[in-house]
């Protein structure tokens, strides 16, 4: 069974900084692409970043220069980092998992249960 959890949200305030944790099992985690999505309120889910099996990473212009993402083959676990964050950064932020490479669209096979970001102005 496939599971992605993620983990880290929370209230930020405005220009502070989040870092997210997916942790997953049940998969070759270093064979998968790992991804991650956001869903605003009133709002369709959105790719944020993404990064392949072999550690090209991918950004939406609107987090490009403010964020990061890593991962851990060890630990199985894919990190988010997002600086300087903006009111319109909450969202859910939702982990998700497809082979081998990014897809900038829906395209995901796993998906985790999201967790909550709270941006205070």
């Amino acid at each position: 069974q496939v599971q992605l959890v993620e983990s880290g949200g929370g209230l930020v305030q405005a220009g502070g900084s989040l870092r997210l944790s997916c942790v997953v099992s049940g998969l070759p985690f270093s064979n998968y692409a790992m991804g991650w999505f956001r869903q605003g309120p009133g709002k369709e889910r959105e790719f944020v970043v993404g990064i392949n099996w072999n550690e090209g990473r991918y950004y939406a212009d609107s987090v490009k220069d403010r964020s990061t993402i890593s991962r851990d083959n060890d630990k199985n676990t894919v990190y988010l980092q997002v600086d300087s964050l903006k009111p319109e950064d909450a969202a859910v932020y939702y982990c998700a998992a497809r082979l081998h490479y990014v897809s900038r669209g829906p395209e995901w096979t796993y998906w985790g249960q999201g967790t909550q970001v709270t941006v205070s102005s």
